[in-house]
């Protein structure tokens, strides 16, 4: 069993895929981290051996962030920019697309599942 900053690498996939199930690590740095650890892309995670294990380890650790670091870098980002005010701020905290999609139509994953509003009844003579 393969673990790595804490997750469970998938036993019979490539290690260029396995890394992946890392957050914060996707397909380029999975090939920097093998290249840097000197191991085949195609080599099974399950074909690593403990040396292989250790390399990749002590890079990651090194010169990377992953995982509980990452997330909460990005979530202090997110409060740093909310709390100043600016207008990606101002859009996180309403819940609003941030990065200028429209939202008349679309945007349901940031704002949810629909609200209906009832409509104005016309007024009959």
């Amino acid at each position: 069993m393969a673990r790595i900053a804490g997750i469970d690498l998938p036993k019979n996939k490539r290690g260029v895929i396995g890394l992946t199930y890392i957050y914060g690590i996707g397909r380029s740095k999975a090939g920097n981290i093998l290249d840097a650890a000197g191991i085949s892309y195609d080599k099974k995670v399950n074909d690593w051996d403990d040396d292989d294990l250790s390399k990749i380890r002590s890079f990651i650790t090194e010169n990377m962030k992953t995982e509980g670091e990452l997330r909460s870098e990005k979530q202090l980002n997110i409060k740093r920019l909310m709390d100043i005010g600016c207008y990606r701020g101002l859009r996180h905290r309403k819940g609003l697309p941030v990065r200028g999609q429209r939202t008349s139509t679309n945007a349901r994953t940031r704002k949810g599942k629909r609200k209906t509003v009832a409509g104005k009844k016309k007024v009959t003579k």
